[in-house]
């Protein structure tokens, strides 16, 4: 039995996506303020005839604008399939002006390109059209999320209750075409604010009662850094004190810990927020730690149906499958914590979150391809 190859994109598909690439990435749309990438994405949705359903996750995510949903139908009794891009880029130092030499897209300013996550928001647009106009083998819904630069908020907002889907796929992973994220880990962030006892420091030092050295300690009895291959954590963030001449009275610190091994991170918190309160009590100093996991990792078999079609997919084009894991995380850990099985997948592009982002438009074109080869063969 002969099996049909997965359709690939015409150059008028490809040239339109490369057009709303660059327009798209013009548009500033940085964490909490998406309202025109929103807005700019709403109405290409529109135009090419789907509804499109932005919801009030908003006020909870600080966003001035929320989620979007759109649905392309499939046959009666068909599976339905997620994808899912972010509309929000990390903070612009400088306008975006898009160049092309060479078939590589970068800005010509010292800022971000904003390929991350723009390029999949492209094609999903691309991918849309084509649907729309030829009709789809599975039902797809199109998500759209705020706020991914920020904890994943605008993921982690969305109701679970608007979506059918079976399982996903996010383009978020700034690596060559072909890696597949099949595992990616569990985070906490740990903030801990020190409280000690002000004193003049050249001549009572006696009567104060130092934050910031009680801080110290709590950090050089923690093991930093990557613990192990799965396992990393940092010291981020540390400020206090108020001059030279007083005993600082204050200090707060922030941390983070990540493990692929939820149960691993957790011992790690455990053990970094041991640190935190016995340096505080040696200091007689108080100490308030909070800790919050701001996602949950998870791992997907190679057998499972995200991974199997995005394995077929890239082998009809030629690509060979590459399983990885990250030590980042992605809108996928909110729809696998929510129970839609979610697979992340390279998109191409190159030094995301850098003033040097890059992306060709060989990639976004294969990017096309890749995603009308998981929409033929997830049916």
């Amino acid at each position: 039995m002969t099996v049909q190859a997965p359709p690939r994109a015409t150059r008028e598909e490809k040239d339109r996506l490369l057009e709303d690439f660059v327009r798209l990435c013009e548009v500033e749309s940085p964490s909490r303020r998406e309202r025109p990438m929103t807005d700019a994405v709403a109405a290409e949705l529109r135009e090419i005839g789907l509804e499109v359903t932005e919801d009030g996750s908003g006020p909870e995510t600080g966003s001035d604008a929320g989620n979007l949903l759109a649905r392309i139908e499939g046959p009666e009794d068909a599976r339905t399939i997620l994808m899912c891009a972010h509309l929000d880029t990390v903070p612009l130092d400088a306008p975006v002006e898009v160049v092309r030499e060479d078939g590589i897209f970068y800005n010509r300013n010292e800022a971000i390109l904003g390929a991350d996550n723009k390029a999949a928001v492209a094609v999903m647009l691309t991918l849309a059209r084509r649907l729309a106009r030829h009709g789809s083998p599975v039902g797809v819904e199109l998500a759209f999320t705020t706020c991914e630069e920020i904890s994943l908020r605008g993921a982690k907002a969305l109701d679970r209750g608007m979506l059918r889907s079976e399982y996903g796929y996010v383009f978020d992973h700034a690596t060559p075409i072909g890696e597949l994220v099949v595992a990616a880990p569990t985070y906490f962030r740990v903030a801990a604010n020190f409280r000690g006892k002000a004193a003049h420091a050249g001549i009572r030092p006696e009567e104060g009662r130092n934050a910031i050295a009680a801080a110290a300690k709590a950090i050089a009895r923690m093991e930093l850094g990557r613990l192990d291959q799965e396992t990393t954590t940092n010291v981020g963030t540390i400020s206090g004190g108020t001059a030279p001449n007083v005993v600082a009275e204050r200090c707060d610190v922030e941390l983070e810990a990540r493990s692929l091994d939820h149960d691993r991170a957790s011992a790690v918190v455990t053990a970094m927020v041991d640190a935190l309160t016995e340096a505080a009590s040696d200091a007689e100093c108080d100490v308030e730690t909070t800790v919050q996991q701001q996602f949950r990792g998870y791992r997907l078999q190679r057998t499972s149906p995200p991974v199997a079609v995005a394995a077929e997919a890239l082998d009809a084009l030629g690509l060979e499958p590459r399983y990885i894991t990250t030590g980042g995380a992605s809108d996928a850990n909110i729809f696998q914590a929510a129970g839609v099985p979610c697979l992340n997948m390279a998109n191409g592009t190159e030094r995301n979150h850098q003033p040097d982002e890059s992306v060709s438009a060989d990639a976004l074109e294969t990017m096309l391809d890749v995603a009308l080869g998981l929409v033929a063969l997830s049916a």
